[in-house]
């Protein structure tokens, strides 16, 4: 873990800021950038809101007409409806910026993203903080967006850091420091504990990290399971030895539609379902791509989301193929279904070129 340096980079409420970015008066203003459904009016949820927002209470995934109640005493809120290809086109400059600057780049979104810097750094962590301020100051100049980031060790302590000091923040850790870091910090910070895991803790009477430290590795498997159990043990002690992986942005094409009426039934999600998997395969057909991962998403009536892939065996293009594997999902989750769901998603990824007759099941 010593000799390893790693940034975790992530824009600060990136598609508000953005926004602010395009419009410059907006940075005076409460901004909510919000997915509208197909519904109308105020139907719809916050994607990102800036600070200013934020400090009325409003929160990302609030149903919009929830946060114009938070904000209902600011005459000047602004609700802008989502940009992603304006986003992505700011996300794609800064992340070249970033790419020029490590040794190894690791895409995570279009607001994050791992840096390995050890060698450019020679394993100084004074040098990186130094090229981590300058890697904020070029991507503030040229493109006018701030960004926090965690500089450390390893991965795990990196995004832990990079939300410190937010906005615009830089959080140094050094290998001798992760422990005093880590023991005061809530257990919610540790990526990968949800509210649920948080509240078993909280029965337990353990709120801080350094309380975890008190369950071994065997307390917590029983109680997690081996998997999870191991992963809470080791990033307590601030253990990650994952590399930083080369990785660019994942191309996907995917179609979401509202759902008439919130339902969990099966041949009522199943028509919806149907009409996107013939609008997929006309966007496939059009780009000429095949694809090896096809999924599903629901949206939830409480705007939370479940998302259900399969990877399949050949790379397809084949209509035939995308109704029988999304039917086949569809029923699968289903089955502990419990809420009803209000908007119906379909998506295909690992995309490649068609070219000729190239897979068997490419036919359509």
């Amino acid at each position: 873990m010593d000799n390893r340096i790693v940034f975790h980079i992530d824009f600060d409420y990136f598609y508000a800021q953005c926004e602010e970015i395009r419009t410059p008066e907006l940075k005076s203003k409460p901004v909510c950038v919000c997915v509208f459904s197909d519904r109308g009016g105020d139907s719809g949820a916050i994607a990102t809101a800036n600070y200013i927002a934020r400090e009325s209470g409003v929160k990302s995934g609030m149903p919009i007409i929830f946060a114009k109640k938070k904000l209902s005493g600011k005459n000047d809120a602004i609700f802008l409806p989502v940009d992603f290809d304006y986003y992505s086109e700011i996300s794609e400059r800064a992340m070249q910026i970033m790419k020029e600057n490590s040794d190894t780049f690791e895409y995570v979104g279009r607001d994050e993203a791992y840096l390995e810097v050890t060698k450019r750094t020679q394993g100084d962590f004074k040098k990186a903080s130094h090229l981590a301020q300058q890697v904020k100051n070029i991507i503030r100049e040229k493109i006018r967006l701030t960004c926090s980031i965690g500089v450390s060790p390893n991965k795990l302590i990196s995004k832990i850091a990079s939300d410190f000091k937010k906005p615009d923040g830089l959080t140094v850790i050094m290998p001798e420091e992760v422990e005093s870091f880590l023991e005061p910090l809530k257990i919610r910070v540790i990526p990968g504990i949800g509210k649920k895991t948080e509240e078993q803790f909280v029965k337990m009477n353990f709120a801080t990290i350094k309380d975890l430290k008190k369950l071994d590795v065997f307390a917590l498997n029983r109680e997690f399971g081996r998997k999870i159990g191991t992963y809470i043990f080791n990033s307590a002690r601030g253990i990650d030895n994952e590399p930083v992986k080369e990785r660019e942005p994942t191309i996907q094409y995917s179609k979401i539609i509202t759902l008439k009426e919130d339902s969990k039934d099966y041949g009522f999600l199943l028509e919806s379902l149907h009409i996107l998997c013939d609008e997929i395969h006309e966007v496939a057909n059009k780009n000429n791509k095949m694809f090896k991962s096809l999924g599903i998403q629901f949206v939830q009536s409480d705007l939370t989301t479940r998302t259900k892939s399969r990877m399949l065996k050949n790379p397809t293009n084949s209509l035939e193929e995308i109704h029988k594997n999304s039917e086949q999902l569809l029923k699968e989750a289903l089955i502990d279904q419990e809420g009803m769901v209000r908007r119906l998603g379909i998506k295909i990824s690992e995309l490649s070129d068609l070219t000729g007759q190239s897979s068997i099941t490419s036919y359509f």
